[in-house]
């Protein structure tokens, strides 16, 4: 499992930045409607260019599993991250790659995220869940800020599995979130960005040392 995760990642300069400043994961949004939309082509030559020990993670919305298995092989990733609509069955038929199920939070309790995992079957469990911010119509990457503590206190609703927090995490806040969530791992794609898509060197580097500071290593 990863620790710190930069999402959104469109560019080579941006993949490198996050490395070197102790990401150990970076994320390919390779949703078309998404600001931050990657080719596959592009995705190739980002990883191509990474340092060992990063994690390489697709976020899939909605796709066909022929689809994201054939991206998966040809970019070179590590994991997969579902970000849309898919039901447990879903999660068995794209291929042998780990797959992060992630959720975005719209009720005072993690009741649906349990509803779900009671669905999945061996081969479909997934190796972790991600919590996003709801927003009507969006699929991530809002910016907004889920109730950490509210969270910490349906943890028990996730069956053990480790929880990667998303939704509206800054260098600023993010050091709190991990203090009152307590989460495995956190996930930013705008909250370090200068412009959708494109990073910000110094809220990325920012962002890890907070994270790190507080007890994310």
């Amino acid at each position: 499992m990863f620790r710190i995760k930069i999402c959104g990642i469109t560019t080579v300069e941006d993949a490198l930045l996050a490395a070197e400043a102790g990401a150990d994961a970076i994320g390919f949004n390779f949703y078309e409607r998404s600001p931050r939309y990657v080719t596959t082509e592009r995705a190739k030559e980002i990883c191509l260019a990474l340092p060992t020990g990063v994690a390489k993670v697709g976020v899939f919305v909605n796709s066909l599993p022929k689809g994201i298995a054939a991206t998966a092989e040809r970019v070179g990733l590590d994991a997969i991250q579902l970000h849309g609509d898919e039901g447990p069955d879903f999660l068995g038929a794209i291929g042998k790659l780990p797959v992060i199920k992630a959720f975005r939070c719209h009720e005072s309790t993690l009741n649906s995220v349990r509803a779900f995992l009671s669905l999945c079957s061996e081969p479909s469990f997934p190796i972790a869940i991600l919590l996003d911010a709801h927003a009507p119509g969006s699929y991530g990457g809002t910016g907004q800020v889920l109730d950490w503590q509210r969270l910490h206190a349906e943890r028990h609703q996730l069956l053990g599995l480790p929880l990667i927090l998303a939704g509206g995490l800054t260098p600023q806040n993010v050091a709190e979130a991990i203090r009152v969530a307590r989460p495995d791992a956190v996930d930013t794609a705008s909250g370090v960005e200068a412009a959708p898509g494109k990073k910000d060197p110094a809220k990325v580097r920012a962002f890890i040392l907070a994270a790190k500071g507080a007890g994310l290593q």
